[in-house]
């Protein structure tokens, strides 16, 4: 039997907290490729510190199990469409999908996402209804609900005939029936291999191999992670890169080729073409890029991606507190790891802004940009960050066109009219509104992509933390008018120093604030929201006047309110155009972008003059 036949290469598609990384890990140990006596962490897929917090999966990743002597290739894909470029990728390099959807709420907009780009692929699902043991787990009604989804998506009739299997990837089993044995996954990885094909791959041709990801290592340098295309592959080879449009990016050896086997990378010594591998060797080449032997000129056709929807301006850290905290504080060091980062995630692109030390920083959306910032305050940077904005574009008759979302809600029935009204205000459309079973209600909307900026929060206040908000791009629409910002002004610090509680009690009742009596505080920076319209400066320094007099009663203990204190994308979704958000290993401050007064009030009256012309 030839090696193809021994292999599978598999995605796994599934919903934010639909079980993805779960059924990975059940699949890991009852394959054996994790050893019985061997401590899997939970979630063993999510590596990275953000992925295990949020419970979500940013990055792509290859696992290996072997299965009565077939190889499976397992990916990891993200369930949020903010990570898409990843998603774009990941499929490439796969010969069939598991499409895993929740038995109570059915197949998600994130779903839909992921589902639209396999079936372009024509790859064909295998349909896993998961926690089918919950209590309120209704598995008929999500088959249909898969179904109208694929003829929504024009999926062919192969794609329609899907297979569909019953499981809890909690408990760890699988069955073609719900009368079936609940016993372990051998129906999942029996119906693996019969219904995805053996990888199409030719092995008498040259090497090629289309780069997908792309990491950096401390001792092997640039890892670069694809499928043979075609051809064999070994250790010491020399290959070259070439660009999307076939220049030649360099030529070099290969210094080690890595196969996934369970959760580890370990070395070989050859590959053929439809394995996937990691190789080692490489200086200039990146994602989307060809690796092949000397004697090919045409590179491996990559996927487009599609562009960003939205940007932000991250530049150096200004504030009078600036080097207090982090140990990367220069525009070069911002510069050069922004650049690296732009490298290896194709969704993103950086460009120098106008500013001094400052970079644009485009991506798909507030939680790719957001996780990106905390990733780059958890290694020692210090930033200043402004509002998160859209990207507008024209079309071809020179109109404005803005991205749009699909938004579906899930709530219950009582909060469903506060949701469509706030939604309308954000210039949202309603599209279906109807019973999901269990007093919920689901709401589909189409909406500009600024109308969601800053809304999540929200939506959780307004549905009392019950709520399921899911969103999707869907293209671009013309533009479809201002949208109403936040309405409150905030309070700014007039002083530099330490904030004193007989100050904060005093401002209480203008607003809450968002600083605690002890907080490092700076002019310019905000304090809390005012709860009128315009901005107040304010001073958090002022101490009790004290004087030889004795009081007639005793001073009352002040009691502060706790303060609000905002996550970096709350932050982000807070600001307006003439705020920063102060980002530091340990803070999240809000200030306005000139800490000057007198600079700011000329500032705002210069734009005042510009918007009134």
């Amino acid at each position: 039997m030839s090696a193809q036949n021994t292999l599978r290469n598999i995605a796994i598609i599934a919903h934010v907290d639909h079980g993805k990384t779960t059924m990975v890990d059940k699949l890991l140990t009852q394959s054996g490729a994790v050893q019985s006596h061997q401590q899997l962490a939970e979630r063993a897929m999510d590596s990275n510190d953000l992925e295990k917090e949020r419970g979500i999966t940013i990055l792509a990743k290859c696992t290996s199990v072997d299965w009565k002597g077939t190889r499976i290739n397992i990916v990891d894909t993200p369930g949020h469409a903010d990570f898409g470029g990843e998603v774009e990728r990941i499929l490439s390099m796969v010969d069939g999908v598991v499409l895993l959807v929740d038995a109570a709420e059915g197949p998600m907009p994130q779903t839909k996402f992921v589902t639209i780009k396999a079936l372009e692929l024509g790859l064909k699902p295998i349909v896993v209804i998961n926690k089918v043991d919950k209590p309120d787990a209704r598995p008929d009604w999500v088959i249909d609900q898969v179904f109208d989804l694929f003829v929504a998506l024009d999926a062919n009739e192969d794609q329609l005939d899907f297979p569909v299997l019953y499981a809890s990837a909690k408990q760890g089993w699988a069955a073609r029936s719900l009368d079936d044995d609940r016993t372990d996954l051998t129906p999942l990885f029996e119906t693996v291999l019969d219904k995805v094909s053996p990888p199409e791959a030719d092995t008498s041709g040259p090497f090629r191999m289309l780069v997908t990801t792309l990491e950096s290592d401390p001792y092997l340098g640039r890892i670069l992670t694809g499928r043979i295309e075609s051809g064999t592959i070994a250790v010491n080879r020399t290959v070259k890169g070439l660009s999307r449009d076939g220049k030649q990016l360099e030529s070099g050896r290969l210094t080690k080729l890595l196969a996934f086997r369970g959760l580890k990378r370990e070395p070989v010594e050859t590959a053929s073409a439809g394995d996937i591998v990691a190789i080692a060797g490489m200086t200039v080449a990146t994602v989307a890029d060809t690796i092949c032997d000397p004697s090919v000129t045409e590179p491996v056709p990559g996927r487009p991606i599609a562009p960003p929807t939205m940007a932000m301006t991250v530049s150096v850290n200004d504030s009078p507190l600036a080097g207090r905290e982090g140990d990367k504080l220069t525009g070069r060091m911002i510069g050069d790891r922004l650049e690296r980062e732009a490298e290896s995630n194709v969704a993103i692109r950086v460009t120098e802004s106008a500013e001094k030390d400052a970079y644009e920083v485009a991506g798909r959306g507030e939680l790719q940009l957001g996780v990106l910032l905390e990733t780059l305050r958890r290694e020692g940077f210090e930033l200043t960050v402004g509002p998160p904005r859209v990207l507008f574009r024209k079309d071809e008759k020179g109109q404005r066109i803005e991205p749009m979302e699909e938004v579906q809600v899930d709530v219950d029935e009582e909060f469903s009219g506060v949701v469509v009204e706030k939604l309308g205000l954000r210039k949202g459309e309603m599209t279906q509104m109807a019973p999901s079973g269990g007093g919920k209600t689901r709401i589909v909307f189409d909406i500009p992509s600024r109308g969601l900026i800053g809304y999540q929060g929200e939506f959780l206040a307004d549905t009392r933390g019950t709520g399921i908000l899911s969103r999707m791009f869907t293209g671009f629409a013309p533009y479809k008018g201002p949208i109403p910002g936040r309405r409150a002004g905030v309070l700014i610090s007039a002083e530099q120093g330490t904030a004193v509680p007989y100050a904060l009690a005093n401002l209480e009742e203008r607003g809450p604030l968002f600083v605690s009596p002890g907080d490092p505080v700076y002019g310019g920076m905000i304090l809390g929201e005012h709860n009128k319209g315009n901005d107040l400066e304010v001073n958090p320094l002022k101490a009790k006047q004290l004087t030889n007099f004795r009081a007639s009663g005793k001073d009352d203990a002040l009691k502060l309110t706790t303060p609000v204190r905002r996550t970096l994308e709350e932050a982000l979704a807070y600001i307006q155009d003439d705020e920063r958000v102060e980002v530091t290993p340990k803070s999240i401050r809000l200030r306005k972008a000139i800490l000057d007064p007198h600079e700011r009030k000329k500032d705002k009256r210069k734009r005042d003059a510009e918007e009134a012309a």
